[in-house]
């Protein structure tokens, strides 16, 4: 064909395919710095043009071979500035390279259309700000409807199977969209040049709705095993926490008895030496009485079995709780998000090789109207938040977090906000919960 219709001009492909990089670019957790990252983007864009600009003269199997090298080409930003492994890259450069043949496609077959109706838009400026602004419309509705699932995109991790099916998908969308454009008879193909254009756009609108519908089935599909692994969290939580107040019941009943058992003994008994023993038995009864003994059997539940586990590994853990602020919230709610809090705690220092770095502190207070709690904790020096969650050392990124997500999950039930923050070797954990009128 010799229609300008077909031949969209190499440095529009180029910037087009560039913009819809960055759109997922943006959305995609980093690991480079915002520097590093408009360094990276401006030398990609330095490649893409004369890359496009060198294979654009040619035709049929070179031109295509030339096209898979051109998307591989625009999987390199990916590789280089964001997290997870080559399928999750592999996955969001085939929905940028849809994405991108979609909008150069139908921005110059709209350019084309007008061009010839409006004398205007000839001069390359003209070119340019039609084109630039029609693109940047469809990459800022895209960017807005993906924006709605970038917790997913940010902590989703695709599969092999979903990375090579979005891949798979992309490759039949581009052979069916360059069909028309080759030497090949075929029943899916036309020479009539107009309806050739509107097949290749039309191809590519299909191809982007047919990988969003693939990529919001994904997002409901991780939504469910999330749901599925937090539930599993507040059951085990809560059996737990019915199993260390059976504990407390049995010792506080041993407890009654041993008091009734040293008033006989001292009635008995003369010698002072065995009086003294038998005081400092009270003293450590009585003392075991008071830790636990917060206002809220729950947390004196969890704390009671929190603190044993921990005196038996070599941990430190210290509180301040006023556990009548707790009141309000539910037994399954308060001992999910303590055991929660406290497991992350006891896992962050369980890593540290210094036993006397292995310090946990509770804090439970009324401050304003508000719960406030507070878990900080000594943590391997250079942890880094990402996304409201220490960046994972853990090969199972997919599952990483459940603990620190059922504790947001739980705080935001009841209105409130969670914050994390690692500097200096010191892990913080806080909970601010606004309590509700009439229970302050």
């Amino acid at each position: 064909m010799s229609s300008e219709l077909q031949n969209v001009p190499a440095l529009w492909t180029a910037v087009f395919h560039w913009l819809a990089c960055l759109v997922y670019l943006s959305l995609l957790p980093r690991r480079r710095s915002l520097s590093q990252c408009a360094l990276a983007g401006t030398a990609l864009l330095a490649v893409m043009i004369p890359y496009m600009t060198l294979i654009a003269p040619l035709d049929g199997v070179p031109f295509n071979l030339g096209m898979t090298g051109f998307a591989a080409l625009t999987l390199l930003p990916f590789l280089f500035l964001c997290g997870g492994d080559v399928y999750h890259h592999l996955y969001y450069c085939a929905r940028a390279f849809i994405l991108g043949g979609f909008t150069v496609s139908l921005a110059w077959q709209l350019y084309s259309y007008y061009r010839q109706r409006a004398a205007w838009l000839k001069p390359l400026w003209a070119e340019a700000a039609f084109l630039l602004a029609l693109g940047c419309g469809v990459y800022a509705g895209m960017y807005f409807l993906e924006r709605a699932h970038r917790r997913e995109m940010q902590e989703m991790a695709p599969s092999r199977f979903s990375s090579l099916g979005a891949v798979l998908i992309a490759f039949i969308i581009y052979i069916l969209s360059s069909l028309s454009y080759s030497s090949l008879e075929s029943p899916f193909t036309t020479h009539i040049e107009a309806e050739a254009f509107n097949i290749r756009t039309i191809v590519y609108l299909g191809g982007v709705a047919i990988l969003f519908a693939y990529h919001l089935q994904l997002c409901e599909s991780f939504a469910l095993q999330e749901v599925s692994a937090l539930q599993n969290v507040l059951d085990m939580q809560y059996a737990n926490y019915q199993q260390s107040q059976d504990s407390i019941d049995r010792v506080n009943r041993t407890y009654h008895d041993l008091k009734h058992q040293i008033a006989m003994l001292r009635a008995e008994i003369g010698a002072e030496q065995k009086l003294e023993s038998l005081d400092q038995i009270e003293r450590g009864i009585r003392s075991y009485e008071a830790r636990s003994q917060t206002g809220n059997k729950v947390l004196d539940a969890i704390l009671t079995q929190k603190s044993a586990w921990c005196i038996d590994h070599g941990i430190t853990l210290t509180s301040v709780a006023d556990g009548s602020a707790l009141d309000f919230m539910s037994a399954v709610d308060l001992s999910a998000l303590f055991g929660n809090l406290l497991d992350n705690a006891i896992e962050g220092v369980s890593r540290l090789p210094d036993p006397d770095q292995r310090l946990i502190h509770l804090t439970v207070s009324r401050q304003k109207g508000f719960l406030r709690i507070r878990v900080e904790n000594r943590c391997v020096d250079g942890l880094t938040v990402d996304n409201e969650l220490p960046r994972t050392t853990k090969e199972d990124r997919g599952r990483h977090g459940y603990g620190l997500k059922s504790i947001r999950a739980t705080t935001e039930k009841y209105g409130g906000s969670m914050t994390l923050k690692a500097e200096k070797g010191r892990f913080v954990l806080g909970v601010l919960i606004p309590i509700p009128a009439g229970r302050g």
